[in-house]
């Protein structure tokens, strides 16, 4: 009895069914690149989203501050001239507070297309930049 439990435990494994494939590679890369797009789908929704109703509708909007001019007088502080609603503040800005120092109403010939910025945006900046990089590497190459 004993020989014949043996005999049906080893033979057990070859009666069993065949053992099932995995699923096949390119089910595999199907899998992968639909996760990766759902993903990449879902981070640009996101983002959109973000802009939407965050960013987008304050960049719309007209700022009712704008910074006219600032100059550093030490290391970390600064007097910074901020338009608000037609009045000139003056203020002073450290790196723990900022003081008002001084209230004037807008000065007659400052509009805000009558002098350049001393400044140029960073745009701007970025493109010289560039540019003068570029004609380093045609100088070079020459």
């Amino acid at each position: 009895m004993l020989r014949l439990l043996f005999c049906l435990l080893l033979a057990a494994p070859a009666l069993a069914a065949p053992p099932a494939e995995g699923p096949s590679p390119f089910w595999g890369m199907l899998q992968v690149s639909f996760g990766l797009l759902l993903v990449l789908a879902a981070i640009f929704a996101i983002a959109w989203l973000f802009r939407r109703f965050s960013m987008g509708a304050m960049l719309g909007r007209i700022q009712p501050a704008r910074v006219v001019s600032g100059v550093m007088v030490g290391p970390h502080e600064r007097v910074v001239i901020v338009e608000l609603a037609g009045e000139w503040l003056v203020l002073g800005v450290t790196a723990r507070n900022v003081n008002l120092l001084k209230s004037m109403p807008k000065p007659e010939g400052s509009e805000q297309g009558g002098q350049p910025a001393a400044n140029p945006p960073f745009a701007q900046w970025l493109a010289s930049a560039m540019d003068k990089a570029r004609k380093r590497q045609g100088d070079g190459d020459k």
